[in-house]
């Protein structure tokens, strides 16, 4: 593609460097890396100083960058958009190739109960297996060794990657992705304490639904319900290696960093951010369109809409930042507090030699 066409169909602005005939954009690359050909892009003001270095052909920046930080860049050509990010993102999945995967068809070694259902054009990996009464809608392609329980339900245009395992009963609607090794409906950690010191487990007997446009990455577990469902809302994506407990909901548009882990019964509201290394203790609620930075502990409810949250146990944001600065100055402030006190201990003595 053309830097025009580029531009055209991003609906962006051209500014910068001169263009000389129809220069190509033939791959994609960082901005600290990239060489002639490449497009790259600028969103993070922490990396403004490879402007100055960049080899790239063309770079996407945002529409508010001031053009005065590429003075003396002539060669380089800046196209500028909304979001350079977002932008990048479409122009990748252009130019670079991509393999699918999942094969077509049924292969020879699925085991596929006589009582499944399966939709137009799914397809099922070597060595699957689909049980008795379960139901795959139109287009869901299921990779090798992936495992659907009886009377399971799943979407249209999911993509199960290889060795997914999906328990009995569990919903998937449509559209869901789920990445190598996630396990859905496994049961949820319950234990009764008995009086001669032993555990009695608690039935697990609910199940747990998945709604549209949900993406979930490899290794992570979603428990199922004590009873009713543990529900992921429309739209959520999970990262890698996050635990997910029964009976939790984890409401729409929801974002969650790897190696989180959400105990029961636990409710997340809209459009939460939550990062990775997170963890959040059962029974609580959490407002919608909060933030949680990585590593925090959350023991209450959050109640208030739109606030960040940091640290363990975790407070809101700058108030935490403000206790971790002055816990780093404890240190110098203990030995100045101990010379201060030297000091008047001293001018006690003198006062009482006097």
């Amino acid at each position: 593609m053309t830097i025009r066409e580029i531009a055209e169909w991003l609906g962006g602005e051209i500014a910068g460097g001169i263009i000389e005939g129809k220069p190509e954009i033939d791959r994609v690359a960082k901005i600290e890396e990239a060489g002639s050909g490449s497009l790259t892009f600028l969103a993070n003001p922490r990396y403004e100083k490879h402007l100055g270095t960049t080899e790239a052909t063309a770079v996407l920046v945002s529409r508010e960058l001031d053009l005065k930080k590429i003075e003396g860049r002539a060669s380089v050509i800046f196209i500028r958009v909304d979001d350079p990010y977002v932008a990048f993102l479409h122009v990748l999945k252009r130019l670079t190739p991509t393999i699918d995967p999942f094969t077509s068809g049924i292969h020879s070694t699925a085991v596929i109960s006589s009582k499944a259902t399966l939709g137009k054009n799914a397809s099922v990996g070597a060595y699957a297996v689909i049980g008795e009464n379960a139901v795959v809608g139109d287009n869901t392609k299921i990779g090798e060794g992936c495992i659907i329980g009886m009377q399971t339900q799943i979407g249209e245009d999911c993509l199960l990657y290889p060795n997914v395992v999906i328990y009995h009963q569990c919903i998937l609607g449509n559209r869901v992705v789920l990445h190598s090794g996630a396990v859905i409906g496994s049961d949820g950690f319950g234990f009764a304490p008995k009086p001669d010191g032993t555990y009695e487990k608690i039935p697990q007997l609910g199940i747990v639904v998945v709604e549209d446009d949900v993406e979930i990455g490899a290794n992570t577990t979603i428990d199922r319900a004590v009873m009713g469902d543990t529900r992921i809302q429309r739209g959520v994506k999970i990262d890698n290696l996050v635990q997910i407990a029964h009976n939790v909901v984890v409401g729409e548009d929801t974002v969650i960093a790897a190696q989180t882990g959400i105990s029961g019964s636990t409710k997340i509201g809209k459009h939460c951010m939550i990062g990775g290394q997170v963890g959040l203790s059962g029974h609580i609620e959490i407002a919608d369109y909060t933030v949680i930075m990585a590593q925090s502990g959350i023991h209450d409810n959050i109640k208030e809409p739109g606030k960040s949250y940091f640290g363990y146990p975790a407070d809101e944001a700058r108030k935490a930042q403000r206790a971790y600065i002055a816990m780093k100055m404890l240190p110098d402030m203990l030995r100045e507090f101990t010379a201060l006190k030297k000091k008047v201990a001293d001018l006690e003595q003198r006062l009482l030699d006097r």
